[in-house]
């Protein structure tokens, strides 16, 4: 199995429902993101996925939640924008990406979400 990744930042506002102590009231982060990609087999050059193109396909769900408040947008309206959650939503979003770049061939093995510098939150299946 080959693993590339890829790290990213944004920073965006939420507070978290149902939960006693200072995160209830709205307050910001300055996140990181690292998505790491699996496959078995590399393209004709040699690559499982340009650095490039995966930055790309991290780019609009970065670009839909950087400086906005998590708990106005979707899924997260819902379910709060918790560091675990994040977490699952970039999973979810570059692997639906990825699957119809690469037919398949390359998927997320996992995504962290790094809410302070020394807290991180990591979504695999």
């Amino acid at each position: 199995m080959y693993e590339v990744t890829v790290e990213s930042g944004f920073s965006s506002g939420h507070y978290l429902r149902n939960y006693r102590g200072k995160c209830e009231n709205p307050h910001g982060h300055n996140y990181k993101v690292r998505v790491t990609l699996v496959g078995r087999e590399l393209d004709a050059a040699g690559l499982l996925l340009d650095f490039k193109l995966l930055k790309q396909v991290m780019r609009p769900v970065i670009d839909r939640i950087d400086h906005q408040m998590l708990n106005d947008l979707e899924p997260f309206t819902e379910i709060n924008p918790s560091a675990e959650n994040l977490a699952r939503y970039f999973y979810d979003e570059t692997n639906v990406q990825l699957r119809e770049m690469t037919s398949g061939r390359v998927c997320v093995k996992d995504c962290t979400i790094w809410e302070t510098d020394t807290t991180t939150a990591t979504y695999y299946e």
